[in-house]
């Protein structure tokens, strides 16, 4: 189904959303956006990158590719933040938790990795009504102080505490079990030797 930018428009009016069909990167538009709250959305990504430079998967009329210019809290409380927003949002508008919308499949790399709102439920969803409920969760998360965003960021995830997980750091893969948070909201490891890392940045994921 096409995007519907209006209906977006109309649940927040005055504020900035631009949309396209296509592009090379959101957040490289949002670059040149020096308007706070600004939302820039795309049907496709030609270039989409997430962490490392890595290419993201941006097929028109499946996911939500879209970009929130902010100017407040530093990182990583923002990034924290966001995610619990996102979370919400989505457990409120579909009563599942995930962030890719109506991906029916994935490039071979992601196809044992990724997952989608339509693969979890068996039906497509609206990519409008989400983004309303992601903007409006993301107003309700910002006010937040750093210790509060850190107490739910805690509560609500599955790997801040006591899970073994795999992590590299400077291409060296390590293995260890988190151990919280330190007061900047970076995640903590203990690595099998005992010996203890700060993870500023890093793909974490489960292992035995």
């Amino acid at each position: 189904m096409p995007f519907d930018a209006d209906q977006v428009r109309a649940a927040f009016p005055g504020r900035r959303v631009d949309f396209y069909e296509q592009t090379g990167s959101t957040m490289a538009v949002a670059a040149k956006v020096h308007e706070d709250r600004a939302v820039i959305i795309a049907d496709a990504q030609t270039n989409g990158i997430g962490r490392y430079n890595r290419p993201w998967h941006s097929a028109p009329g499946d996911g939500l590719y879209f970009t929130v210019v902010l100017c407040t809290k530093p990182l990583p409380v923002l990034t924290m933040a966001i995610g619990l927003a996102v979370q919400e949002a989505i457990a409120r508008y579909t009563g599942l938790i995930g962030i890719n919308v109506n991906h029916e499949s994935f490039p071979p790399e992601l196809a044992e990795l990724a997952t989608s709102l339509y693969r979890e439920s068996g039906r497509s969803w609206p990519r409008e009504g989400l983004l309303i409920e992601v903007l409006r969760s993301i107003e309700a998360f910002l006010p937040l102080s750093q210790e509060a965003v850190l107490a739910a960021f805690t509560q609500q995830s599955s790997y801040v505490k006591g899970r073994r997980v795999a992590v590299e750091l400077n291409g060296t893969e390590v293995r260890g079990t988190t151990a919280g948070l330190d007061p900047n909201g970076y995640l903590l490891l203990v690595d099998d030797y005992g010996r203890r890392h700060t993870i500023l940045a890093g793909g974490v994921r489960p292992c035995s």
